[in-house]
């Protein structure tokens, strides 16, 4: 069986042939002076990744390190830069507390652009909460745009979310949980299968199934929300179940109608054939 840091570097491999920087095992060794049959062994698990492989595959191609070794980052030093170099902007009240900043869906074309910049996220309007579970860690709320979460979320529902830490996304992600992923060009409401461990992306469902599932690979994700609560507004129109029992009812009411028309029917043949018979037998 292989190693965890044996494991990590292959995943790192894997995402190399997805990017087509190498087309196969041979050439990836051969390009890091390593022998093709050793790396063969390898990827059979037979045998685990050396120090100086290891340190090789970081020159040549920027392996991240701090993965391999300890699961945090990305799988590239760019991504892992990338990953550490994202702030996210709060908004506090005069005592220091933290508030809620809303994204309508107006901006949300702009926050998935510009949320590193301060300014634009202080200038969206922030609310609290009663409930303490919201006054403890950061969260923000989004609207719902159109009808890919259909019947779970609809258009125009607001979702108040709270934030993962990129550190987490590997292990805190779950699957079926619907999320707020935010990436380098769009803010997406989907229920989450977590392929991170092994394949570095995340497969983004909508419980319409008319909408296709999509891949957002982690180089392109730059913050992640859980969904936490719903905020829908209220009809006054009764509840489905409820319109549902009054057509039965209707439907019944029919029923007996019918039933007690079909039973007069019924004596006015009887008695039209008791009178027919009559008539017979006296002509008789």
């Amino acid at each position: 069986m292989r190693n965890i840091v044996t494991e990590r570097f292959l995943q790192c491999y894997e995402r190399l042939k997805e990017l087509n920087k190498v087309r196969s095992g041979r050439q990836f060794a051969m390009s890091l002076g390593y022998l093709p049959q050793s790396f063969s062994e390898i990827l059979k698990g037979r045998r685990d990744v050396t120090i100086e492989l290891l340190r090789k595959a970081v020159e040549v191609y920027e392996f991240n390190p701090d993965f391999i070794l300890n699961g945090k980052g990305g799988l590239f030093i760019g991504e892992a830069k990338h990953a550490s170099s994202r702030v996210l902007t709060i908004t506090v009240d005069d005592d220091g507390e933290e508030k809620i900043t809303h994204v309508p869906v107006k901006a949300q074309a702009g926050y998935a652009t510009e949320m590193l910049e301060p300014e634009f996220v202080q200038e969206l309007p922030t609310y609290t909460l009663p409930d303490y579970s919201f006054k403890v860690g950061t969260h923000r709320s989004f609207d719902v745009a159109g009808d890919s979460m259909e019947p779970s979320l609809c258009d125009g529902d607001t979702i108040i979310c709270s934030f993962i830490d990129h550190f987490q996304w590997e292990s805190s992600i779950k699957n079926n949980h619907v999320y707020v992923i935010v990436t380098t060009g769009d803010v997406l409401v989907k229920r989450v299968q977590n392929n991170l461990r092994r394949h570095r992306h995340l497969e983004l469902h909508s419980d319409n199934e008319f909408y296709l599932p999509v891949r957002v690979n982690v180089a392109d994700i730059r913050e992640v929300w859980v969904v936490r609560s719903r905020l829908s507004s209220f009809s006054h129109i009764p509840p489905e179940s409820n319109s549902s029992q009054s057509n039965i009812e209707d439907l019944h009411n029919i029923i007996l109608e019918q039933s007690s028309q079909i039973n007069t029917l019924n004596k006015t043949i009887e008695k039209l054939l008791s009178q027919n018979a009559s008539r017979h037998s006296s002509s008789a």
